[in-house]
């Protein structure tokens, strides 16, 4: 049996979904976050469960040949990256096993079928999103950061890699005014306080910067001010928003927004489309990355002039719209409200007439396209992390019956067990395909073909 506080010398032998070292000591598995496989250690038992343990490096005898010196001064404390003490290629292997290892052990699917991922150009400076919560450090002065992992401890940093250079110089202004004002931040316990979070979105494809103040209130104090420090740090800046979150909540947007400077939105292109951004609007942060995302579910989808094409969890619109020109008709469900009427606009700015959103459940708009004979030839479905549900599978497979459904997922574990169901209702996978969009983290996409057995 492991003792916590117990020193043990031990080799990483594998690695679990979320990135942890695993190694085996007394035939007792011992999770260690930020190793690598290969890595000959020391490590400290921290927590001893009846099946498991949990350890932390402390002391490296032997590293890996994949371990490198981590370039972020808070990657082992904040909840960001997990890879920064590895090389690429060893994070991209990774990701290509935790693909393989779900659909084969979950989902039962050939695990020849999993091609190999598609990298990222560029791992650092990727992410057009920031959403940074707001603190005071240890000196009583306004700072910003990441949450520390399983906790909101903000951990405090004026500079992230994955984050685009440009808001930088945005950060700063921001909290020299916010010091200057003596403005005060957000605190969960009393709901006390003003400044939430500073949330930013660069368009990389224009090179258009949104800065948005996410407020427990519905002002902010000399905002005349603040506008112009902030057009001054970075004149890429279009717009500037206030986000009111008036909520005893954990959620970092609010519902409603009030614009300080510009048109409330920046615009960007993405596969040749143009797409309006606004604080509520969903958008990929990788760009690049999701171009080539969105460029293989296209090829996937094999579309034709004459198709009907169904675009499920459709967001904004960005799928279906780039596929828009392929096909006869587009159609596109997403239960949220905002998403839709950005979609409505999306489809306008790029003039694109053969598509109607609509704003429901996809189970139930499922049913309503049924009821009205829409019977699509290619079904484009892009879940939550949650997977869809069993009851929308049914009806997908066994009423509408497209001939070619093209999954994109952000979770191979629940990707796996939907593969599984559609499977068991006649339909085939024919490749499934690893993308990295999220590098340095354990996070990766999936795109996945599935076909119609014929005569079933």
């Amino acid at each position: 049996m492991l003792k916590k506080n117990e020193i043990y010398k031990t080799e990483i032998t594998g690695m679990t979904s979320d990135g942890n070292g695993v190694c085996k000591i007394n035939s007792i598995a011992v999770f260690v976050p930020y190793t690598a496989i290969g890595d000959i250690l020391e490590i400290r038992i921290v927590k001893v469960l009846k099946n498991y343990a949990f350890g932390i490096i402390e002391n490296i005898i032997k590293p890996s040949e994949s371990r490198i010196s981590p370039d972020c001064s808070v990657s082992f404390k904040c909840g960001g990256c997990v890879f920064r003490h590895i090389n690429y290629k060893a994070e991209l292997e990774f990701k290509q096993q935790k693909v393989y290892d779900a659909v084969t052990r979950i989902g039962g699917i050939d695990g020849s079928l999993v091609k190999e991922i598609i990298p990222a150009d560029n791992i650092l400076s990727y992410r057009n999103k920031a959403q940074l919560p707001i603190s005071y450090d240890k000196n009583g002065n306004i700072t910003l950061g990441f949450f520390a992992q399983r906790s909101h401890k903000v951990i405090s940093t004026d500079f992230c890699f994955l984050h685009s250079n440009d808001f930088n110089s945005i950060i700063d202004a921001f909290i020299n005014f916010a010091n200057k004002y003596n403005l005060t931040p957000y605190d969960e316990s009393s709901h006390s306080g003003l400044l939430r979070h500073l949330y930013m979105r660069h368009a990389m494809g224009t090179d258009q910067i949104m800065v948005c103040i996410i407020i427990n209130g519905k002002s902010i104090p000399h905002a005349d001010i603040l506008c112009k420090n902030l057009l001054d740090a970075n004149s890429k800046i279009k717009t500037i928003v206030i986000n009111e979150n008036l909520d005893k909540t954990n959620v970092i947007l609010g519902k409603k927004c009030h614009t300080l400077y510009g048109n409330g939105y920046i615009t960007d292109i993405l596969c040749g489309c143009l797409f309006r951004i606004s604080p509520l609007s969903f958008y990929q942060v990788n760009r690049s990355q999701a171009e080539k995302l969105y460029s293989i579910a296209c090829d996937e989808a094999d579309l034709k002039p004459h198709e009907t094409l169904l675009d499920l969890y459709c967001g904004t619109g960005t799928i279906g719209l780039t596929m828009a020109h392929s096909v006869k008709k587009l159609y596109g469900v997403e239960i949220i409200p905002q998403a839709i009427e950005d979609a409505k606009i999306n489809a306008s700015i790029n003039q694109i007439d053969n598509v109607e959103f609509f704003c429901a459940d996809a189970y139930e708009a499922t049913k309503k396209f049924l009821a009205n004979a829409v019977r699509p030839d290619c079904i484009i479905i892009d879940p939550p992390r949650k997977g869809c549900q069993p009851e929308l599978i049914g009806l997908i497979s066994k009423n509408l019956i497209p001939s070619r459904i093209v999954y994109v997922s952000c979770d191979p574990a629940t990707l796996a067990r939907d593969l599984k169901i559609f499977e068991k209702s006649n339909y085939k996978v024919k490749e499934i395909i690893p993308v990295d969009l999220f590098p340095r983290t354990s996070h990766v996409e999936t795109v996945c073909l599935m076909s119609r057995v014929e005569g079933k």
